[in-house]
């Protein structure tokens, strides 16, 4: 497992990858990743806290699949239990089709929450140092460096401690670290967490990169937004059990509802449109409006019949955030 070192207690001791075999020829399974009925417990005296209650993650090769939930939700845990790093009290853990034992954890790569590089050392200190940890060849280790650092944006900072890096710099310089041994599944926990814009766009386009080049990556992350522009699946977890799973686009569609776009006077809509809409937006140069699945030939009649032009009626559906607000709120019994 390529790896940073994580502050975490947990996370202490970290096995890292040996290039000795080809991570491509372990895929033998359905899933990249895969979790199922994990289960993890902490005992304080008589009282049991149940972090983890029978979650499971299905990650197919190839797509990036994203963690998410509150804090404290389990999503850590679990990607520890999945490492290797916390033993899980139940469950099922694949990589790449084998049963996730030590000789198979090592073909993935992990970027922890909060990973700690000395900060006296370069960029290309660090990866020489892991690279050895690899038994990677000389040759072969000086080569990817350089790759990875210019994969990452940082291809004039390697001789550059990393004391003089920014945050996104550091975060971007953990993924290079990560991509050492050339695992075919990438592990990411909270990789823009503190980021400013900027530097949350600089790694939602490395991580895509990474995905078009079959790198199959499992996302845990706050950033909604950022979830939604890149992932194509999620699971979604709170309190320890999964919430909802999915292809990301099939949750957000809101059943039953259709949107329309039209363009024409904004001032107002045929009253038969309002009539009818369940919701109505304007962006100052077109509308947006909001109706029932089996409306959509009356609405449309209604906008031709008032001089509107109609230019889309796609699926209605929702942001990430909305979705997950909602989902949160339902599952913790508020209403």
């Amino acid at each position: 497992m390529t790896s940073a070192i994580s502050q975490d207690a947990d996370t202490s001791v970290v096995t890292l990858n040996d290039t000795s075999t080809s991570a491509s020829s372990l895929q033998g399974g359905e899933f990249a990743l895969l979790v199922e009925g994990a289960y993890k417990s902490y005992r304080n005296g008589s009282a049991v806290r149940e972090v983890v209650n029978d979650i499971s993650i299905y990650v197919r090769p190839g797509t990036i699949h994203g963690l998410l939930g509150p804090n404290g939700a389990g999503k850590t845990t679990t990607i520890k239990m999945l490492l290797g790093l916390v033993r899980p009290q139940a469950g099922r853990f694949e990589i790449l089709g084998y049963e996730a034992a030590p000789e198979v954890r090592r073909y993935a790569g992990f970027l922890p929450e909060q990973p700690y590089f000395s900060p006296h050392l370069t960029a290309n200190q660090v990866l020489r140092v892991i690279g050895r940890t690899l038994k990677m060849p000389k040759a072969q280790l000086e080569a990817q460096a350089d790759k990875l650092l210019s994969k990452v944006g940082l291809e004039h900072r390697g001789k550059d401690r990393l004391s003089s890096y920014s945050r996104g710099m550091l975060q971007r310089f953990g993924i290079a670290q990560a991509l050492l041994g050339d695992p075919k599944v990438l592990i990411l926990d909270e990789p823009a967490s503190g980021l400013d814009p900027v530097g949350q766009r600089d790694v939602r386009d490395l991580i895509k990169g990474l995905r078009d080049e079959g790198i199959t990556v499992l996302l845990s992350s706050h950033q909604l937004s950022e979830v939604e522009a890149v992932c194509d699946e999620v699971t979604i977890v709170n309190r320890g059990r999964v919430a909802a799973k999915g292809d990301i686009e099939d949750l957000l569609k809101v059943a039953g509802q259709v949107l329309v776009t039209a363009e024409g006077d904004a001032s107002h809509l045929p009253e038969r449109v309002v009539a009818i809409a369940a919701d109505i937006g304007n962006d100052g140069s077109r509308w947006l409006i909001s109706i029932p699945e089996g409306s959509t030939r009356a609405i449309v009649d209604a906008l031709d019949d008032g001089g509107f032009r109609v230019i889309s009626l796609v699926p209605r559906r929702e942001s990430l955030e909305e979705y997950f607000s909602r989902l949160i709120a339902g599952s913790n019994g508020v209403s």
